[in-house]
C-alpha cells in the first residue's frame, strides 16, 4: 500500500516594502491569501502613520506582523522582499538585502542607468527578479509585441499610449518604456535614438523610424497600455488593461516562487514565465 506523503509544503517567507501604500496593501492581501507564502515583515518610511500597527489591520484579520521603518527588523526571517516603492527607497532596500542575503522582487520603475547598474552589481550576490510590470498578462503582451514587431519591421508607424491614475509620478510608465524597448529591439532599432515623447506645434511629417509615446493621467485608472501599429489600409492595436492591482501581486508571488533556491542573478518576468524561448 502506498503510504501518504508526510512532506511539508514549501513556505516562502516574504517581507513587503511600502506596506501602507496601495500596492503594499494589495501585496499583503495576496500573501495572506496564498497557500504557500507567509508574511514575515512589513516596511514603510519613518514618517508613515501606520508604523507599529499590524500590517493586515486594514483587512480585519491581523497577521501578527507590525509595520516598521527598521530595515533589519523588517527583513528578519525574510527569504524575499517585494518592493514596489520609489527608486531611492528601493536602492536602500537593495543594499540591506545584499548585506543580509535576502532575495528581492523589484516592481519599482523610474530607475536611472546608474541605478540599474547598481542593481545589476548586487545580483552578483543575491537573486533578483526585476520587471517594470509584474503582471502575467502584461508580460504575455510583451511577447505578442515582440512577435508583431518582427513580422512588421517596415511600413507601420508605432505609437504607444498609456493611461494611469492621477497619483503616478513618472511618465511614460515603466511598462510603456518596456513595450517600446521590446518593439525597438525586435526591429533592430535603439529606443534611445528613435523615441519621441512629445509633439507640439508644426512638427512636420512623421518620421517612420520613430516610436511615439503619449501619457495620460487621471482618476483612479490602474493602468491601460496600447501599442498601435498603423500601416497603409490597416491598423493593429495590442492592448492590456488592468482593473486591479491584484494582478501585479499575483505575478510578484510567481516571482517569489521562481527565486526559491536561487543564490544570485538578475532575472526578468520572461524568465519567471518561461517566455524567453
Amino acid at each position: 500500500m502506498t503510504q501518504p506523503s508526510t512532506s511539508v509544503p514549501t513556505t516562502h517567507s516574504v517581507a513587503i516594502a511600502g506596506a501602507c501604500g496601495r500596492m503594499g496593501r494589495t501585496l499583503i492581501e495576496a500573501v495572506l491569501a496564498s497557500g504557500d507564502c507567509r508574511l514575515s515583515g512589513a516596511l514603510d518610511v519613518a514618517a508613515s502613520p501606520g508604523l507599529g500597527q499590524d500590517a493586515a489591520a486594514f483587512l480585519g484579520q491581523p497577521a501578527g506582523v507590525a509595520i516598521t521603518a527598521d530595515l533589519a527588523q523588517g527583513l528578519l526571517g525574510a527569504q524575499v522582499l517585494i518592493d514596489f516603492t520609489r527608486p531611492e527607497g528601493t536602492l536602500a532596500h537593495l543594499r540591506a538585502c545584499r548585506a543580509q542575503g535576502t532575495a528581492l522582487v523589484i516592481g519599482t520603475t523610474g530607475f536611472t542607468d546608474a541605478q540599474k547598474a547598481e542593481i545589476q552589481d548586487a545580483a552578483r550576490d543575491i537573486a533578483i527578479v526585476m520587471a517594470p510590470n509584474m503582471s502575467v498578462g502584461v508580460n504575455v503582451t510583451l511577447k505578442l509585441l515582440q512577435l508583431a514587431a518582427k513580422a512588421m519591421p517596415v511600413g507601420y508607424d508605432i505609437e504607444i499610449v498609456e493611461t494611469h491614475h492621477r497619483h503616478k509620478i513618472d511618465a511614460p510608465s515603466g511598462t510603456a518604456l518596456k513595450m517600446g524597448e521590446v518593439v525597438a529591439e525586435a526591429m533592430g532599432r535603439d529606443l534611445k535614438e528613435c523615441a519621441v515623447y512629445a509633439r507640439e506645434g508644426v512638427t512636420g511629417e512623421r518620421d517612420p523610424s520613430t516610436i511615439g509615446f503619449q501619457s495620460l493621467r487621471g482618476g483612479d485608472v490602474v493602468g491601460d497600455h496600447t501599442v498601435l501599429f498603423a500601416g497603409t489600409g490597416e491598423r493593429i492595436e495590442i492592448t492590456h488593461k488592468a482593473t486591479s492591482r491584484m494582478n501585479y501581486a499575483i505575478g510578484s508571488l510567481r516571482a517569489v516562487r521562481f527565486l526559491a533556491g536561487r543564490k544570485n542573478g538578475l532575472y526578468s518576468m520572461f524568465d519567471v514565465l518561461g517566455l524567453n524561448d
